[in-house]
Order: C-alpha cells, then structure tokens, then sequence
C-alpha cells in the first residue's frame, strides 16, 4: 500500500492478488459512485468489511447500513488489511458476508513524539494533502494517540467539476497493564463528488469516451436547457437517446460521523475479553439534472397539460435522494486458552435506522436567474416528494469456535454462527401521479441457527502447507429504497406482493483447498474453490426507454436460483537476488448461472452462462527492484471478457492495465539550523497510473444489467463507467 500513491483506495492495491477485481472511473479509486469489487465472482455487496472489527456494512453506493472503508478511515492510517476469500469467519460481525471479508486495521498511535507529513500533485489538477501528529507515550501508563487531518481535490480527467473528500481521524490507546488496553478511535468525513456520466457501450463504440455532462463546463445551463429542447451538439448526431448523453449535473455528497470504543482486557493468563460500542450517522444527497419534466417535444416553458412534475413548467428539475443513516451496536467476545484448544465465543447486536427519499426541486427558466447549487441545502426551493421509505432493522448474531492443536504444525478448527435479522419497511410515501405505491408496512426476517465452519492447516514439511476451508453464510434480505439495487423492498407493493411468497435469504457454501510454499527465494501457492449460491435475488429490470431514470426501471427482484462457482488461482513470488522480486499469477473462474430465468411470459436462457461483470480468466504480474535507497516498481495486469447481459449474449472486451513506481527514500535529514529536529524518513515518489493509455469500460452494471441485448437492450443500456486515461503523480513524504 505504501508504493501507490498517497490517498488510492486500498482495494486498489486488493485487487493485485489473484481472483480479486476492482473498477473505478477515477485513478485513485475515491468517486464511491464507481467503485465496484469482485472478490472470486462474489461482488462487493456480498463480501463483509469491519474497521478494526466494527462493521462498516454492505458496502455499495448509497450505503444502507454503514459506509465506505474510505469514508471511516484516511488511506495513510489504514496499517494492513486481513482478507478471508470466500469462505468467511464466524466471527465477522457481518450480514452480508456471503463471499469472505475483509478488515481494516487502523495503525495505532507511535511510541515517541512525531508526525507524518505527506503532499501530492497529479493529473488533473490533484491536490492531496494529509497531516497526521503522533502524540508519542503522555505517562507512565503509556496513554498515547494520533490525530490526523486529510484533504484530496482533483478535476474530473473529463467533463467539468472536481472530486474532494477531506477527513479527520484520531485514535487514542490506553495501556492498562502489560497485556491489556482500551483504545478509541473517531470519524469525520465530507465528500463532495461530481460524477462522471454512465454510458452505454454503443456511446463508446461510436462516439469516443468525452461524452460527459454540463455542469463545470462553458454555458453549462444554457447548453443543458438546450438539450432538453432537443438542441444538442453536433458530436451527438447519431445517438439513438441523445437527451441522456449529458445531463447538466450528477452529483454525491455525503457527511459522517463514526467512532468506537474497545476495551481488550487479559482477564487471567489464559482469558480475554474484548468489548466494542460503536455509532454512526451519516447525511448527504446525491443529485441529477433531470431533462424529462416535459413530454412537449420543444415547448418552454411546459405547457400544463404536457408537464409531468408540475412545478414552474421548466424542462428540468433537480431530482435529490437524500438517504440517511442512524445506527448504534456492540462486540463482545470471550477466547479462552486451555490445553491445546483456543476456545472463542461472541455477540453481536445492532440497530439502523435507514431513510431514503426523492425529491423534485424546482429549476428556474431560461432568463430566471442561475441554475441551483447541487451541492446546497435546497432550502426554501419549491419542491414534490417523489417517493420515500423509512427502514428499522434489528440485526443479531452469536458465535462460537475452537481451534484445536494436536501438533504444533496442525491447526484444526470447527465453530458456527447464529444470525437473526429483522427488516421492517414503512412510511411509504410516494406521488400517486407518476408512481405506484410503494412496498409499506411489510418486514422480513432471517433466522440461521447454524451456519458452520470448518477448516485445517498443516504445516507438513518445512516451507510446506495444505488447508481447507468450508464453510455455509448468509445474506440477510439487503435493504435500499425504491428503485435503488435488488432490495425485495426497492420495488412497488405490487411488485412485492407477487414475490413475496418466493423470497429466500441468498445463502452460499463455500468448499476450499489448497497448497502455500513460503521460502526467501521462491513463495507459491494454489487455491482452488467450489461454491454452490443459493436463492440469488435479481433485479428485472424494464425497458430503459426515455426517462427511465426517473420512472422506476425495476420492475421486479425476484428469486432466480443458484449460481455455482468453480475457480482456481495460482500464484509465484520468485526472487533470485536481494532486492528483486517477480510476481506472477492467473485466476480462472467458471461462475454460472445453474437456471434459466422466466420472467413474466420470458423465459431467458442464462443457464450455463458466466456470471455478469466478473471474468473467468485474469493474469497479473508485478517486477520490483529495491537498492540501497531507491525502489522500483510495474506491474500489469489481463481481465479477461465479461458479461454485460445475463444471457450472456453481449460481452464487453478484455483488457490490459499496467502501472509503474519509482521513489527515492533519504533518512536522517536534519532541518537546517535546528540541529536537533530531523527527519527520520524523506520519501520522494513518482507514479503513472495507466501506463499504456489503454480506454476501457471499468465499473459496469451500476443501473442493473439487461437479460438479453434483444433489440440492442445491451448495447444502449447506460450502465459502464469509463476507466482513467494515463495519470501522472509526484509525492513528497517526511516523517518526523
């Protein structure tokens, strides 16, 4: 993590271990709207995250029951990541984690007086700044803490608009004793993110990848209004849906508050007991310029009878979700050390409060001043709720295990987990003139008394091991708001009513294996799964004609059976002379869908078929070279074709990604007269993200995937995000 540059999402650097995918249309990896991870065909939605064990939720765009990793903690304090890939531990305080699990760990607090101040320049006018003060040991008892303050701005490397996140982290640790300590660790956050426009893949193929929208370029108002009117640029001739090529803005922003409470406490010589209270809240809106408020081809303003929102009769309004967050939760767990077993049992229990409605402000006409401020309040705008639904959700889960040692070299474990979930939607609210009404008053629950683990690992020979890993989870039913993700709530009570009767939670066992050398000259490995994934809900989505997005394009989510996941990754570390390093991996998965899909009077054939988004096979190689105070890096990575349909029957192409490194480290630098202050490590570093300037669809199917491309369904469904163009960065790093 340390070798990207300062700020890059740290599933960026994830996604250079073997069957691991990450996307984004921005080269660090920051715009939360884009960002999308696939961990051995499971998405991001199915794979749990935790911060130093408080759970950080099902982490998708418009986050319903926490936040992004990004948002909790600055990139630079983050001081490793443990990742468990597919089959996932009992432990993990999770709803979600049908598909492994991932924890940060926040660095902790450093034993002497210091700091840490880094600042970076790149493409497109980045600006990233983070300053961070170690407090160093206050006393006797050790107490000790660091606050850190992080600011990242950069203009989008097309269209107009920036991207800026700025955050506040602190953690304090208190010793008590030798083997014991509480520690705290707090949360702010604001991001500010316009976004870049979905696109089709026939936009790409025909029209090049600058399609963007209005809003931070030249007359962006007065181009936008014409653009309602069906007045567009000249590089538009050709588009089938020219009026949702650029709209005047897109737009998120999003506040958190976040924080905990940790005491781990060595109650004797053989038991421990740690305890977490931890709460978040979190505010914000996301917004889109929407073009449709008229079905009068020209007219402006709309006359009455042709105005469907009935504000002003402008041809646009401002649509804003505004969804927020309020939750509150405990950890506890007790492992208890007797002969050669590791015996461990927890709790886990939290409530959320999850709101998510729609809005219609009024945009002024032409002539009537300037256009609204997405990133504002709205206050005192004449506006129409759209829709809206409020979620209450009880989460519990306990667990126990143990970890038998028979011999030093052989770890046996067998433990299982508990989960109670319950989910009630209600406060439905929604404009009976343009939408049905709403799934209301309704509540699923999912209850797994057992949910099993197993595994093994033996070390049999020296620089030799085998494991195994089985395990079964769940997804307890996620949650969105209407019209959002595939939630059985995010749809109409019609909708709702005629799935009911079919809903299951998605469930998922995971059966894996493998073999690890380890050795200073040569680290291999394989690691070969089976997983069988049940009760999988889907979107079905509508036709996305003209203003589908602000009618509902989700018809439906519905149970469409299972999906099995056959894969096999290797991977080898070969390093013939210190300070040099080779790494080489391929992945390949064979995820399929195990049914045809009947939707309505359809029946699609999607059995057999890959699963959307995430390729079968990918290579990845990394060539790094350390000498005296000089390190060096590239690397490259293969992502294979992948399914933009569940038929199947439309693929968007493989690709190549390569990046390099290069920095220079000086240690020991004194500041010039103040002989007695220096700086312990100067790190000058020069990065390129992208190296081969390669264009390419990154993040895909953040408006839903189509079944098949009948008619071109596919090829004009606006749901790819473009990946970055080559970028440049320079960094400079001193540590105090």
């Amino acid at each position: 993590m340390e070798q990207q540059v300062p700020g890059t999402n740290p599933l960026k650097t994830l996604a250079q271990l073997p069957g691991v995918q990450f996307q984004s249309d921005d080269p660090q990896g920051l715009d939360t709207y884009s960002n999308q991870l696939y961990m051995h065909g499971f998405t991001q939605n199915d794979i749990g995250m935790t911060l130093d064990g408080i759970p950080l939720g099902e982490p998708t765009f418009r986050n319903y029951n926490g936040l992004s990793a990004l948002q909790a903690i600055s990139s630079e304090n983050v001081g490793q990541l443990d990742v468990t890939q597919s089959a996932g531990a009992e432990s993990t305080p999770s709803t979600n984690n049908l598909g492994g699990s991932i924890n940060y760990i926040s660095a902790n607090p450093k034993e002497k007086p210091g700091g840490t101040i880094s600042q970076t320049f790149g493409s497109n006018a980045l600006f990233h700044s983070f300053f961070r003060f170690d407090s160093g040991r206050l006393n006797d008892t050790g107490t000790k803490f660091f606050v850190s303050y992080m600011r990242n701005q950069g203009e989008k490397w097309k269209g107009g608009g920036d991207q800026f996140v700025q955050q506040v982290n602190t953690k304090l640790v208190q010793p008590i004793n030798q083997h014991s300590q509480i520690s705290a660790f707090f949360d702010w956050d604001a991001l500010q993110m316009v976004n870049y426009q979905d696109y089709t893949p026939n936009w790409l193929k025909n029209n090049g990848t600058k399609l963007d929208n209005f809003y931070g370029t030249p007359n962006a108002w007065r181009n936008a209004y014409n653009a309602s009117q069906g007045i567009f640029p000249a590089s538009y001739k050709g588009i089938s849906d020219p009026k949702d090529v650029s709209y005047y803005d897109s737009t998120a922003s999003s506040s958190d508050i976040f924080g905990g409470i940790t005491a781990d406490l060595a109650l004797t010589n053989k038991l421990r007991w740690k305890t977490t209270f931890y709460g978040h809240e979190e505010t914000g809106h996301g917004t889109y310029a929407n073009p449709y408020a008229c079905r009068d081809a020209s007219a402006s303003p709309c006359p009455a009878q042709a105005d469907t929102i009935q504000l002003n009769g402008s041809r646009i309004f401002e649509q804003v979700r505004k969804p927020a967050i309020e939750r509150f939760g405990g950890i506890t767990s007790l492992n208890y050390r007797i002969a050669h077993h590791a015996l461990s049992a927890g709790l886990w229990y939290e409530n959320n409060h999850y709101t998510s409605y729609a809005y219609a402000y009024q945009q002024p006409l032409p002539g009537e001043g300037a256009p609204l401020n997405p990133f504002g309040s709205f206050k005192g705008v004449p506006s129409r709720t759209l829709w809206g639904q409020e979620y209450n959700t009880n989460s519990f889960t306990a667990f126990v295990g143990d970890t038998y040692h028979p011999l030093p070299s052989l770890e046996i474990h067998a433990g299982f987990k508990s989960l109670l979930n319950t989910t009630r939607v209600g406060h439905a609210t929604n404009w009976a003139l343009r939408f049905p009404s709403l799934a209301n008053g309704e509540s699923l629950t999912t209850a797994k008394a057992f949910l099993p683990h197993i595994s093994l690992d033996w070390h049999f020979l020296h620089h030799h091991e085998l494991f195994v890993d089985i395990s079964e989870n769940v997804h307890a039913y996620p949650q969105s708001g209407y019209n959002s993700s595939n939630s059985p709530f995010a749809v109409s009570q019609a909708a709702y009513n005629a799935t009911r009767n079919t809903l299951k939670p998605e469930t998922a066992w995971t059966f894996a294996g493998g073999y690890r050398y380890t050795s200073p000259q040569l680290q291999g490995s394989l690691y070969l799964y089976r997983t069988n994934f049940n009760n999988r809900l889907q979107q079905i989505l509508a036709n996305t004609g003209a203003g589908a997005l602000l009618t509902n394009n989700t018809t439906t989510v519905q149970n469409v059976g299972g999906v099995t996941m056959n894969g096999v990754d290797a991977s080898v570390t070969v390093s013939p002379i210190e300070g040099l390093s080779l790494f080489n991996s391929v992945s390949y998965s064979h995820s399929t869908y195990d049914q045809n899909i009947r939707s309505g009077s359809t029946t699609y054939t999607t059995r057999g078929q890959q699963v959307v988004a995430y390729p079968r096979f990918m290579y990845k190689a990394r060539l790094a070279y350390e000498w005296h105070n000089w390190q060096a890096f590239v690397d490259a990575q293969y992502y294979g074709r992948r399914s933009f349909s569940y038929t199947g029957d439309f693929k968007l192409p493989s690709y190549w990604m390569s990046d390099l490194g290069l920095s220079y480290t000086l240690h020991d630098v004194s500041l010039g007269a103040l002989k007695t202050v220096s700086v312990h490590r100067l790190v000058f570093s020069f990065n390129i993200y992208n190296l081969a300037n390669v264009k390419y669809a990154s993040t895909m199917g953040q408006n839903g995937f189509t079944m098949n491309n009948a008619g071109g369904a596919a090829l004009n469904n606006q749901s790819i995000l473009l990946g970055n163009p080559r970028q440049f960065f320079g960094s400079v790093r001193a540590e105090f």
